[in-house]
């Protein structure tokens, strides 16, 4: 008998295989971020404000198993291509669009108001096209809902982030003193052999 044969539909968010499937979550929560569309920002010095704020058109309550909310940094299809370390995936278990953690912190269902977070952008953040998600999770750990920064096609709303490229100044530093160091012991080594040959040479003629 197939799995879903045997499981009611309104518990079909969760596969047999374990895992919640996005498809199944309601978009109730309106993220918001500072950057433009468009805006290229740079790892390692760049800062982002992120809000988020339970929708107002929803109704009364829906937001009452809401326990914690994660805010994530996400990549953009046009840098997921070709990369399937980066692989969406329905099933949340096995998603990767999501990788860079923004904030996670207890979701204040009292708490009406919009919420905002300061993030700066880490250096291991690698070059490529973002958005924000925000996921809330249950009592138990499992996304009951979502907001995100882009439409449902990840196509709007898109920014880039540069990643820290440039080797670190005391690798450099430590590569020229090796560099010197090689050319000077050549020299060296030349300069013996070249002393050794001399001698021999005089010995040979005595």
């Amino acid at each position: 008998m197939g799995c879903g044969s045997i499981i009611p539909s309104l518990l079909l968010s969760t596969t047999c295989y374990g895992g919640v499937l996005f498809s199944s979550l309601q978009r109730t929560i309106v993220v918001t971020a500072s950057p433009k569309e468009g805006q290229v920002l740079n790892a390692g010095v760049d800062k982002i404000t992120v809000t988020w704020a339970l929708n107002k058109t929803e109704p009364y309550g829906i937001d009452s198993t809401y326990k914690t909310i994660k805010v994530k940094l996400c990549y953009a299809p046009v840098s997921q291509h070709d990369r399937p370390w980066r692989k969406t995936e329905d099933n949340l278990s096995r998603d990767k669009t999501c990788q860079h953690k923004i904030v996670w912190k207890p979701y204040d269902a009292s708490n009406k108001t919009t919420q905002n977070f300061e993030w700066s952008i880490g250096r291991d953040v690698p070059t490529a096209t973002y958005f924000i998600r925000a996921l809330e999770y249950d009592q138990n750990n499992m996304e009951v809902a979502y907001g995100q920064t882009t439409n449902e096609k990840k196509s709007t709303n898109l920014f880039e982030i540069n990643g820290v490229t440039g080797k670190h100044t005391s690798l450099d530093i430590s590569f020229v003193c090796f560099s010197v160091f090689s050319v000077v012991a050549l020299s060296v080594f030349f300069y013996i052999e070249k002393r050794k040959g001399k001698v021999a040479s005089s010995v040979e003629q005595k």
